[in-house]
């Protein structure tokens, strides 16, 4: 067989359907939208998920509500005390565990700290947890991080906060000032007013 003689299998392609196209085709006048209706007009129909008003099931299944961690690593957990079974000096990695039907393989290794450990082992895995570690090391044993052992997050500093200028204070002296200066400025401002207060002054004192 050559190339050029593929063909589709029978009944993998359909003829289009032509509609509007008059009654002898089977598809004509209402041309397979019905009777009216809000889906029947152009341009017309609802979005997906309504459900004419009423409380649509994506909001009544409340239980599924959240999100999927996309960045989660799903790791294959082996408890430190699963390790007594190696004898001491021994280099312990995935492929020892996986001999020893401790993991299934396909996801990576973390070493967990429940059990206790006696033997000095070098313990090869993806992650490890704190106590694990510990426990592996005062055993006389050693880790090594398969992508790296990850560096410890510094704690950010808090930022300062920024403090509110006070404004400062008047004396009473300083109050009592302010009603003279206005005045003052008020009689430098409009000369005119002071001098018919002078001519009134004047005049009452004549009479």
């Amino acid at each position: 067989m050559q190339q050029h003689e593929l063909r589709q299998p029978a009944g993998a392609t359909h003829k289009r359907k032509r509609v509007g196209r008059g009654n002898a085709s089977g598809h004509g006048t209402y041309a397979t939208k019905g009777l009216k209706g809000q889906k029947a007009r152009s341009g017309g129909g609802v979005r997906p998920g309504f459900e004419g008003g009423q409380l649509p099931f994506i909001r009544r299944m409340a239980r599924k509500r959240g999100f999927t961690n996309h960045f989660r690593v799903d790791y294959e957990e082996v408890n430190v005390g699963k390790l007594s079974r190696f004898p001491a000096n021994t280099e312990v990695n995935e492929q020892a565990l996986r001999e020893a039907r401790l993991v299934r393989g396909g996801r990576p290794v973390k070493i967990l700290g429940v059990g206790d450990l006696a033997v000095a082992l070098t313990v090869e895995a993806a992650s490890f947890s704190a106590s694990a570690r510990s426990k592996i090391e005062a055993a006389g044993g050693s880790v090594r991080w398969l992508n790296g052992e990850p560096q410890p997050k510094e704690a950010a500093e808090p930022a300062p906060k920024a403090k509110r200028a006070k404004a400062p204070k008047t004396t009473p002296a300083a109050k009592s000032s302010e009603p003279k200066a206005e005045a003052q400025a008020e009689s430098q401002q409009d000369p005119a007013g002071s001098e018919k207060e002078q001519e009134e002054a004047s005049d009452g004192a004549g009479s």
